[in-house]
């Protein structure tokens, strides 16, 4: 699906067309820069790369609780990605016991157009039937990149709910890049601030 390879151009602006799938759970942190002028801030943002594979999902679940942002990924050139969207869709209602949750329905790989199996208009129809965001990306090529995250970071900023449970300690947020192409650790996920995007 390119989840990894998402976080990866985002976090460290590097592609790895030999990028592994994640076993288990991969974190990284970054600060982005938000707004403009006076109203400038500078977030700390946590994302957390989830494993896709079915042994993983009860240990994935687990990441769902108190998170603010989860951006869901599909292949546009798989279908069966697009297929088992519904089903973490239904993971993700079932483990975030109805909190708050700003959603985003991403399809990757809109580089390789060939061998698109997903149209954008059915990724379109289906974020719009759960109330999601919805953008297509490429992570080999940069675009859309960007946006996936700044999107879901706006969203939580928007929500005053989850802007205070992130303050109070309550919240997650999965989405990232360090500054200045720095990788991030657990050790700065550890010194507060806000979490986006799974």
């Amino acid at each position: 699906m390119g989840k990894s390879s998402i976080l990866l151009r985002f976090t460290d602006d590097r592609f790895d067309d030999d990028q592994l799938s994640t076993i288990g759970v991969d974190l990284r942190v970054k600060m982005v820069d938000v707004g403009t002028g006076p109203s400038k801030k500078r977030i700390k943002v946590t994302v957390w790369d989830t494993a896709g594979q079915e042994r993983f999902r009860t240990l994935t679940a687990s990441y769902f609780h108190k998170v603010q942002g989860l951006i869901l990924v599909y292949d546009v050139t798989r279908r069966e990605t697009f297929d088992s969207l519904s089903m973490w869709n239904n993971e993700i209602d079932v483990n975030t016991d109805g909190a708050p949750v700003v959603r985003v329905l991403v399809g990757n790989k809109i580089d390789d157009a060939e061998h698109r199996q997903v149209s954008r208009r059915e990724g379109e129809q289906w974020a719009q039937e759960h109330s999601m965001l919805f953008i297509e990306c490429s992570a080999k090529t940069r675009a859309g990149i960007q946006q996936v995250f700044l999107e879901c970071i706006m969203q939580i900023l928007d929500n005053a709910a989850l802007v205070q449970s992130s303050l109070s300690g309550t919240g997650t947020v999965l989405s990232a890049q360090p500054a200045k192409g720095v990788k991030g650790s657990s050790e700065e996920a550890d010194e507060g601030g806000s979490s986006c995007c799974s």
